[in-house]
């Protein structure tokens, strides 16, 4: 009888911790701090540790100051860091307006099929960046009977060695890139058409307005927290990109081209087995990237509160 009461005290005093609104939001944050902890901040504290230090192995390391930042200015960095900005900079100028644009034709209840629309869109995504890369490998080819080339030629074109040359190795980067990623973000977009009130739109029917004035002076305005969301995104992932140029050239960059920051890293600290300079690396990028975003959430006026 004496146990009985003890588990039911016991559980009376759990449930009402669980049911606590000072207790229970802390508890079901609980998982994620941890996470955040064990999985972001500390290997975050570990490589800026190790970006000052000649790592010798894990348990011997020789403090070298910034002399593994200052090894940052080389060829290769500044190569690959002016590759991943074009990169970033297509890919911007792309997977904005496409995926908008998808999200609003599909959001209209004129157009049928909808939802096969909308998954057929989606299904790259789910697509292995491997098979994917292959397939634009034998699209992009170098012979001048593979598809692109082909296209090329029907327009008067010569053949483009699509993978030995500066841009055209962009243009097949963006492409594989844009070709995944934009169903993606036509789903983030369409779930921010979803949240605009109708009557908005019927008021504007109401004021004679037509589609490209709706389209503009209510559909943009009110997707900014949207378009924000996904600009972070793109930018983010833009330069941490490493997929896209591992299945064209490999282990082997020649000339430089395809080497991404991504792939620098993974050079030195992996295969040179240099990690403190691949941590330096590592940690520019970050800084690099939390310094866009800041910027381009204060051009967007994020950080400022409303009076």
């Amino acid at each position: 009888m004496t146990n009985n009461l003890r588990k039911r005290s016991a559980f009376g005093v759990l449930k009402s911790v669980l049911y606590s609104p000072k207790v229970a939001p802390y508890l079901f944050v609980l998982p994620f701090v941890i996470a955040f902890l064990m999985f972001f901040l500390y290997p975050t504290l570990q490589t800026i540790f190790m970006s000052f230090h000649k790592v010798l192995s894990l348990n011997n390391m020789e403090f070298i100051g910034l002399r593994n930042y200052q090894r940052l200015n080389n060829t290769q960095f500044i190569g690959a860091l002016r590759l991943n900005t074009h990169f970033t900079l297509i890919t911007l100028a792309l997977l904005i307006p496409i995926p908008i644009t998808f999200a609003a034709v599909l959001n209209s209840r004129l157009i049928k099929g909808r939802n096969f629309f909308r998954s057929v869109l989606f299904i790259p995504s789910l697509t292995s960046v491997i098979v994917a890369g292959i397939s634009f490998r034998l699209i992009f080819g170098s012979l001048e009977f593979s598809v692109a080339n082909k296209v090329m030629a029907a327009f008067g074109q010569m053949p483009v060695k699509w993978n030995l040359s500066y841009w055209p190795s962009i243009i097949i980067m963006a492409a594989l890139s844009i070709w995944r990623m934009t169903g993606v973000y036509m789903i983030y977009f369409l779930s921010g058409l979803q949240s605009i009130s109708t009557e908005l739109y019927e008021s504007a029917d109401i004021d004679g307005a037509n589609f490209m004035q709706k389209f503009f002076r209510i559909t943009i305005p009110l997707l900014k927290p949207t378009i924000v969301y996904v600009l972070t995104l793109v930018v983010f992932e833009g330069y941490r990109m490493f997929t896209e140029s591992y299945v064209y050239w490999n282990e082997n960059t020649p000339g430089g081209l395809g080497l991404t920051i991504t792939r620098y890293i993974y050079q030195e600290a992996f295969r040179k087995n240099d990690m403190g300079f691949g941590s330096a690396i590592g940690i520019t990028l970050l800084g690099i990237v939390m310094l866009i975003n800041v910027v381009q959430l204060t051009g967007f006026g994020l950080f400022r509160k409303d009076r």
